[in-house]
């Protein structure tokens, strides 16, 4: 089984995650931000990941437990994944959500590159800034580890936009962290990631 368990401490947070990627979508969050622990839940769910996390404010700042639950928890990834043998490696996934479209492109390469589209128009969704919630989206990508693709195709909600976004991500994390049957050592041509 691949698991992890990560611990973030700063001034601002403490994040502490145990994660099984060969989970069944178990979970277990408390963000103390109900539309965080509402996506951190999706990512997991839809990823077919059992995910315990936990993160507390030291100064009650959104921005800071939006960073650090998405830093910890990809980081959790990242080590749960170990040397990455025998992956997939590449995931990809169109999810609609009413009326928003979403896709999302992963390869698990170890070199990290992301580009994220929300393509969000108000300034604050379910208690969230725009900036906070595109800043979940990037310092997760920068953490994971890997090529990381996430783009709103369209939508008019941009609650609808978020959740297909993150869907997306997710159903792509599943297929690339996924066992290749018959791959042996690490998926690359250059024999390392």
């Amino acid at each position: 089984m691949r698991k992890s368990k990560v611990e973030r401490a700063t001034k601002e947070t403490s994040v502490k995650v145990e994660l099984n990627i060969d989970g069944k979508g178990k979970t277990s969050i408390d963000t103390t931000i109900p539309f965080l622990d509402h996506l951190v839940t999706a990512i997991a769910k839809h990823g077919m990941m059992d995910l315990k996390l936990v993160a507390k404010s030291k100064d009650r700042i959104v921005h800071h437990i939006a960073e650090d639950v998405a830093i910890t928890f990809a980081s959790a990834m990242d080590k749960a994944l170990g040397k990455r043998e025998r992956i997939v490696r590449f995931g990809h996934a169109i999810v609609p959500m009413d009326d928003s479209l979403a896709y999302a492109a992963v390869d698990l390469v170890k070199r990290e590159y992301y580009n994220i589209d929300l393509k969000l128009s108000r300034m604050n969704i379910e208690g969230m800034s725009k900036e906070d919630l595109e800043h979940f989206f990037r310092s997760f990508a920068q953490n994971v580890n890997a090529c990381t693709h996430v783009v709103v195709e369209y939508g008019n909600n941009d609650h609808h936009k978020v959740e297909a976004a993150t869907k997306a991500m997710a159903v792509a994390l599943r297929e690339a962290v996924s066992i290749d049957k018959k791959g042996r050592g690490v998926p690359s041509t250059k024999g390392a990631m």
